[in-house]
């Protein structure tokens, strides 16, 4: 073992290591992005398919991200060049997870600060008896005023290094049981209150009985790629932020267990947050597949409308600020390795370069709707934020993935026989080794599926010519991912 990673931090305890994952996995998605895809398409027949294709994908990409992070001891800045056979190209596939990450805080900072503010406005209690046209407008003023959206990404960035600059045991793992216990309790307290409102019956029934009959309205096919789409992105896999934690454990357990844990712990958050938003929303008449408006314009004015509607919100927001930072934490902290084992620098210069970087790139996502409003890079609708979201979530994300089930199942790669041994070192739940030939082959074209579809969905209304070049593009990406895989370097003559 090389004396970078006999230094290696390790996590102090397998709880820690499970709530930092899961920290990492659960986000602002889970909270608004499941309820209003459950409203949309049906209620209990979405979730249905949702947990089958969490089992049959979810875990899978998984476990492979832990095994390649224990195995190497390394960021996925590092991990290819450790694992890879001598002659191969799979390093340059890192980065999709450095760009990945980058990417992912350059917009998720600026919507963890937007909870943030909501969270102190339901304090203040700007919203008590408030309007729609007053919830709205608010949202709106709070896009448009730069220097305030600035202060509050600020402060998350800020707020992320301080609690990374600690390390992993003192920092990362500490905060994060301290944010993820008070997220699990106050998610079963909103989750109570919710569905003991009067009116509730409706929703929970909604909620928890398939009606395979709105799925067929729905149409099918259209529900289970959103299912589908749901599992696969809903667990942050394919940009490496899970590869890191992996490279901070001990082989005394196995990573299949761990991993269904960890998917388990993101389920539930989902699931509650339906229970908290989807009852409420049928108690006070309102519809609950608003879309991505569901948390700052729908939610508002549902506490608007509740008994202690102020502290009701004000608890809301808190979850959700708490689900957003722990995400921002287990990132950061993937950037700071990254840094620390490309340029082998220490943990507090890694930190101070990179809250710097980071807060200059997040600038344009928060002035996006300020200075840059003008800006529509995917349609007269759509600003720098979608830009960057489309990137991270239509792109690395299924990108990266792709890459490490390669990676991890060719023969050219690290392999099916080294991934396997790692991932089964220690106790606990064994990877199913009959499902080699899924792994290998099936999965990766359900990837490519949910890659390819993303384009088309998100291009296809802006005519066939924008939709073959933007698939064009889509296709190059796709070329680069199995050149990287399949193509070998020269060897220098003798």
């Amino acid at each position: 073992m090389s004396e970078h990673a006999s230094k290696r931090e390790n996590f102090g305890s397998r709880l820690g290591f499970i709530l930092v994952s899961a920290g990492c996995a659960i986000g602002i998605g889970n909270v608004w992005k499941f309820p209003y895809l459950c409203g949309q398409y049906g209620g209990a027949a979405f979730i249905l398919l949702y947990l089958i294709f969490l089992l049959i994908m979810g875990i899978p990409v998984m476990v492979m991200e832990f095994s390649i992070g224990r195995a190497s001891k390394r960021s996925a800045a590092a991990a290819f060049e450790i694992l890879e056979p001598a002659d191969s190209r799979w390093h340059y596939l890192k980065w999709i997870s450095i760009i990945g990450c980058y990417m992912l805080m350059m917009y998720y900072t600026t919507v963890a600060g937007w909870m943030l503010l909501y969270c102190s406005r339901h304090i203040e209690g700007k919203f008590v008896n408030a309007s729609t046209d007053f919830i709205q407008s608010e949202f709106s003023q709070m896009l448009s005023n730069g220097p305030r959206m600035a202060f509050w990404t600020i402060l998350v960035c800020l707020i992320g290094f301080v609690v990374c600059y600690f390390g992993i045991q003192n920092g990362v793992e500490r905060i994060s049981k301290v944010m993820m216990s008070a997220l699990l309790v106050l998610m079963v307290v909103l989750a109570i209150h919710s569905v003991f409102l009067d009116g509730a019956d409706e929703g929970i029934r909604f909620y928890l009985v398939p009606d395979f009959a709105n799925m067929v309205d729905q149409g099918i096919g259209n529900v289970i790629f959103a299912a589908m789409s749901q599992a696969f992105f809903t667990l942050s896999i394919g940009i490496g932020a899970m590869l890191i934690f992996g490279s901070y454990l001990e082989k005394n357990r196995s990573l299949t267990g761990e991993a269904v844990t960890v998917t388990a712990l993101d389920t539930l958050v989902a699931l509650m947050a339906g229970f908290i938003i989807i009852p409420a929303c049928f108690a006070f008449g309102i519809e609950p597949d608003a879309g991505p408006s569901l948390i700052f314009l729908t939610i508002p004015n549902l506490f608007t409308k509740m008994p202690g509607g102020r502290i009701w919100g004000a608890m809301f927001f808190v979850f959700l600020s708490f689900a957003a930072l722990t995400t921002v934490v287990a990132v950061f902290e993937n950037i700071i390795a990254f840094d620390m084992d490309l340029f082998g620098w220490s943990r507090k210069k890694s930190v101070a370069i990179s809250a710097v970087l980071v807060i200059l790139l997040s600038m344009p996502c928060v002035l996006g709707y300020s200075v840059f409003s003008g800006f529509h890079p995917l349609g007269k609708t759509s600003a720098i934020l979608d830009l960057e979201d489309f990137i991270v979530s239509n792109n690395l994300l299924p990108l990266g993935s792709l890459a490490f089930v390669l990676f991890c199942t060719q023969k050219n790669g690290w392999g099916w026989t080294g991934f396997l041994e790692e991932a089964d070192s220690g106790d606990g739940l064994k990877f199913p080794k009959t499902l080699r030939i899924y792994i290998s082959y099936i999965l990766p074209l359900v990837i490519i599926l949910i890659y390819l579809k993303g384009y088309y969905d998100l291009f296809s209304p802006m005519g066939t010519y924008t939709l073959a070049a933007w698939m064009s593009l889509a296709l190059l990406f796709l070329l680069f991912i199995f050149y990287c895989a399949f193509s070998k370097k020269r060897q220098a003559a003798a």
